[in-house]
């Protein structure tokens, strides 16, 4: 069971049409509260830093949309998985229709070469869509 931290009451001013948009983004979003959707803005900027850094392992997780008919691109693409010094924690591949795959790899490593790997994926003859969710683990 998670320790409760202790928690800190702060008030922020805002502009009255700051507010506004805080609180649409609340409700289109589906927050319980303002606290929450600020201690999410929080933990996003703080993966952010995480990834800028390029001093952490961090998590990434990558979509590939690609026609599994080009010729060579499915070894292509698992040469490309274990040519760097990454972690593949996991992949899912599933059949959209007779020529297209979905292809979800959650990369643990180094921002730099997590990157990379999605680079050099995307630009993989017969690849239509890549593209890389950052993520890490954050504190609270």
């Amino acid at each position: 069971m998670a320790k409760q931290e202790r928690v800190t009451r702060f008030s922020v001013s805002l502009p009255d049409s700051l507010l506004a948009e805080l609180d649409r983004r609340v409700i289109r979003r589906g927050y319980s509260s303002r606290s929450e959707f600020v201690r999410d803005l929080i933990r996003e900027r703080m993966v952010e830093d995480k990834w800028k850094t390029d001093t952490e392992q961090v998590v990434g997780v990558l979509t590939i949309g690609y026609d599994h008919h080009q010729r060579g691109l499915l070894q292509k693409i698992v040469d490309l998985h274990h040519s760097q010094y990454i972690n593949i924690l996991c992949t899912t591949h599933v059949h959209l229709d007779r020529h297209n795959c979905l292809e979800t790899v959650i990369i643990k490593g180094r921002p730099r070469e997590i990157e990379r790997i999605a680079v050099r994926s995307g630009g993989l003859r017969g690849v239509r869509f890549a593209k890389l969710t950052r993520t890490s683990t954050v504190e609270s």
